[in-house]
């Protein structure tokens, strides 16, 4: 097993919509351990550090828009090929080709306001995890179901 640490957010809609709980315990049924998990406003700066490769693009601004607009859900998750698998349960960026199933194949509609983040490398789940999360914050525990899941 590769046991990998991943950032994921829920996004603005989310709370809006009241779906963070919906998605959560999709997140924990596949058998993801949560770790970190906080809700908070995200500032212009931290916003703007998270999507830094995107500064310069048509859609930064409103991306950074979007994601100050009201509180995230922020978490960090732990489990084998964490990184991998989350991003499958995600789908596609673009709603359009999401699959039902998938987080935003049954919950996004447009791809400027989508409701889910996840890390798409142990580099950008390395520098998320430390952009909005603490060491102290995280939480290494082992509730002894590994070996189901």
């Amino acid at each position: 097993m590769a046991i990998e640490r991943t950032f994921a957010m829920l996004k603005p809609g989310v709370l809006s919509r009241r779906i963070a709980g919906e998605i959560i315990s999709r997140i924990e049924r596949k058998g993801f351990d949560i770790i970190g998990l906080k809700i908070m406003r995200i500032t212009r700066e931290l916003a703007e550090k998270h999507y830094a490769e995107h500064i310069g693009k048509p859609f930064f601004n409103e991306l950074v828009a979007y994601i100050t607009s009201s509180p995230v859900v922020a978490m960090v998750l732990e489990g084998d090929q964490a990184i991998k698998i989350l991003r499958m349960m995600c789908g596609s960026t673009k709603p359009e080709e999401a699959n039902p199933g998938t987080i935003r194949g049954d919950y996004a509609m447009h791809t400027n306001i989508n409701i889910i983040h996840a890390s798409d490398s142990p580099e950008a789940a390395a520098r998320e995890i430390s952009l909005f999360f603490k060491p102290e914050e995280l939480m290494d525990w082992s509730d002894g179901n590994q070996h189901w899941i």
